[in-house]
């Protein structure tokens, strides 16, 4: 009888550390996606900033010389990404393979124009400093016109900065459900040991000596908390990473690293903090209080 009874107790226990512990994985698992997608948010971001072209046409009597030298000088601005020359046979070629038939026979002659594709890098792609180089560009003689999609700059940058703000709300938000569901399970856990905790304290344990086992068990389980998420995290981002290869999710491993050192600080602080301001409730409890 005996033996069953200690039995039952020890997997009691048992369950209820798998339980901390999955309480834990689970709720720093999903800050870790949240953390991921704030990494990355800016990356698709620029991403997308980087696919904005500005068209420069030029006139037919431009020079090649000219022509060079814009090029070069496109190229030396650090706000340049890319600058390609398309001549007006090569953009003939490509329209005529978008619209599936040959419009120069219709027409008789290529109505099209010698070009320099221009993609700015990510943090200059802004209504303000588009517009200052397409004005700029358009007052050389041998530009016939600058072009870019002047609506999509702006509605893109204002989109970028409303979905960075909320999802900096979504991070507050999700970080204190985090905290308040570590907490209560733990604070459950210990709610079952809270008559050994008076015992002790009445045969003159101090609070210290009391506090200092539960204290260091939780730490352990906000470990193994904490390395389960961070396993079920690189398994999520391995998927990710196979699927959608050009999010280049591995490419910044200073940036993951910070993101796993935070997830793994955060399940020990988490453990720690909780588990002292829970012993210490039930410290301040008197005996009669202890039903309820």
């Amino acid at each position: 009888m005996g033996k069953s009874f200690e039995q039952y107790q020890k997997q009691k226990l048992i369950s209820s550390y798998f339980s901390v512990i999955l309480s834990i994985a689970l709720v720093l698992f999903l800050l870790g996606i949240l953390g991921l997608l704030v990494i990355n948010t800016k990356k698709m971001a620029d991403h997308f900033k980087e696919q904005i072209t500005i068209s420069i046409f030029l006139k037919d009597e431009a020079k090649e010389s000219e022509i060079d030298q814009l090029q070069k000088n496109l190229l030396q601005e650090e706000h340049t990404k890319s600058a390609v020359f398309v001549s007006k046979e090569d953009a003939a070629k490509q329209h005529s393979e978008e619209i599936g038939e040959d419009f120069q026979n219709f027409l008789g002659y290529n109505p099209l124009k010698n070009s320099i594709d221009v993609q700015l890098r990510a943090d200059f792609v802004t209504p303000q400093e588009i517009d200052s180089l397409a004005t700029n560009l358009a007052k050389k003689t041998y530009v016939e016109e600058v072009s870019y999609d002047k609506p999509l700059v702006g509605l893109l940058s204002e989109n970028v900065k409303r979905i960075s703000f909320w999802i900096l709300i979504a991070s507050g938000i999700l970080t204190f459900i985090a905290i308040l569901l570590i907490n209560s399970s733990i604070r459950l856990s210990i709610y079952s040991k809270r008559f050994i905790i008076k015992t002790m304290q009445m045969v003159g344990a101090t609070k210290t000596f009391i506090r200092r086992p539960f204290i260091w068990m939780n730490i352990k389980l906000g470990i193994l908390g904490a390395l389960t998420a961070l396993a079920a995290l690189t398994g999520a981002l391995y998927y990710l990473d196979q699927n959608f290869p050009e999010l280049e999710l591995f490419k910044d491993l200073e940036q993951l690293g910070i993101l796993y050192g935070a997830i793994f600080v955060l399940g020990i602080l988490i453990s720690l903090i909780s588990t002292f301001f829970a012993t210490q409730r039930f410290l301040n409890l008197r005996t009669d209080e202890l039903y309820y």
